[in-house]
């Protein structure tokens, strides 16, 4: 963590402790509330990588990472939904675009909420949704697997493939309309309260100036795959949230101490890899450390369990909240590279 707070981080810290960490448990049960979102938005935390002259913040990516950490600690629903928003920002805060002046400024002062539903081109060359070219702008056809916060968002960036292996990628209405429909939010063993859903496109017409970015998949795969490689900022906050419990048992400060020590320096692993450029060959290593911090995850929600013993079965145990949070992000992001990488690692022990 930081040695001096930056404002970000107190705000979160203070929005952690007073409202998501004491009504985690009952949003886990009915669901993320707009109102969490707007305490997001009224934190600032929605803007935290975006660009000043846009009204955001523009903070280190240290800062972003440990916002991250807190809010996914405290309520990995509320944070599974924020974090959706931040791609899009940066998106367009990189790329000019048409849509950009529109967008970003009321993106990075959280007037608008983003999600995302792009992750199905990953599969390539499997292909969820195609992007169909006509006079005025793009028709996409097909299925969304997964698309987070439906009735949170205002916008959503979503990407279909051309028959050209071009990766299209534009800013469409989250809402149901013509050629757009929602599936009923899917119930899941963890984070059904961050109201995930499926989204059927039959036709749904984007104009051209919707557009971001158009890119080759190749391209695409080559920043997107050492990306997805690093380990995630919300493993480290579940793990450091599973392992407050278990410290505060009568037989579970040491346990958490050695736990905490070794969540520590994968951290700094896993970050350090993360800054580096990425450069040809990189994503192994990434994976390797990633799966290292999924395994002291996996041990932090167990000790937690553990130390809670029958208690923490209930459905109203803050250990077995954690622990399915925890199986969540196991494949959160997943490719296909990383749960080969994670297969194998387990089957070596």
């Amino acid at each position: 963590m930081t040695t001096t707070p930056h404002p970000l981080v107190t705000r979160a810290q203070r929005l952690a402790g007073d409202l998501l960490l004491p009504q985690a448990e009952r949003v886990d049960q009915e669901g993320v509330p707009a109102s969490h979102v707007e305490a997001v938005k009224r934190a600032g935390l929605l803007g935290v990588v975006a660009p000043r002259e846009y009204g955001g913040a523009d903070a280190p990516v240290a800062v972003a990472r440990e916002t991250a950490e807190i809010l996914a600690g405290a309520c990995c629903s509320t944070w599974f939904v924020q974090t959706q928003h931040h791609t899009p920002v940066k998106l367009l805060a990189t790329y000019d675009s048409p849509v950009r002046e529109e967008l970003l400024r009321p993106l990075a002062t959280g007037e608008l909420m983003a999600g995302i539903a792009f992750a199905h081109v990953r599969a390539f060359p499997r292909v969820f949704v195609r992007a169909v070219p006509e006079e005025g702008g793009w028709r996409f056809e097909g299925t969304v697997p997964w698309y987070t916060g439906w009735g949170l968002n205002d916008v959503m960036l979503l990407a279909g493939v051309t028959d050209t292996a071009e990766v299209v990628f534009v800013v469409a209405e989250a809402r149901e309309q013509p050629g757009l429909r929602a599936s009923a939010p899917m119930r899941l063993a963890a984070l059904t309260a961050a109201r995930t859903v499926s989204l059927e496109l039959d036709g749904l017409r984007v104009p051209e100036e919707a557009v971001v970015l158009r890119t080759s998949q190749e391209e695409f795969a080559l920043v997107d795959l050492p990306r997805a490689a690093n380990a995630s900022p919300a493993v480290f906050g579940v793990a450091y949230a599973a392992l407050n419990l278990v410290a505060r048992t009568p037989d579970g400060e040491e346990a958490a101490r050695s736990l905490r020590a070794r969540l520590d320096e994968v951290r700094r692993e896993a970050y350090a890899l993360a800054d580096q450029p990425a450069a040809p060959g990189c994503v192994p290593e990434r994976l390797a450390v990633k799966t290292r911090a999924y395994d002291l995850l996996r041990a932090a929600t167990t000790a937690a369990i553990v130390a809670g013993g029958g208690r923490a079965v209930a459905l109203d145990s803050r250990a077995q909240r954690l622990a399915r949070e925890g199986m969540f992000l196991l494949v959160q992001g997943q490719t296909a590279e990383a749960r080969r990488t994670h297969l194998g690692s387990l089957a070596s022990r």
